[in-house]
C-alpha cells in the first residue's frame, strides 16, 4: 500500500523518545506499522459500513 515512509518513522521515534534511548529503527518496523495501519483502516471501514455511512471518520478508528 505504501502509507508508511521510513524517514518519517525515524523522525517520529526520535521526537517521541525523550530519553534518547532508541538510537536506530529496524527496517521491519515499517512493515509491521504498515500492517497495523491497514488493520486499523479495515476495522474502521467495517464500523462505518455498520453505521450505514459512506464516510470514514476518525471515530471509526
Amino acid at each position: 500500500m505504501g502509507l508508511i515512509v521510513k524517514s518519517n518513522i525515524r523522525k517520529t521515534v526520535k521526537e517521541l523518545d525523550k530519553e534518547n534511548a532508541i538510537s536506530s529503527v529496524a527496517d521491519e518496523v515499517g512493515n509491521a506499522l504498515e500492517r497495523k495501519v491497514e488493520e486499523l483502516l479495515r476495522n474502521g471501514i467495517e464500523r462505518a459500513k455498520a453505521n450505514k455511512r459512506k464516510t470514514l471518520q476518525g471515530r471509526d478508528l
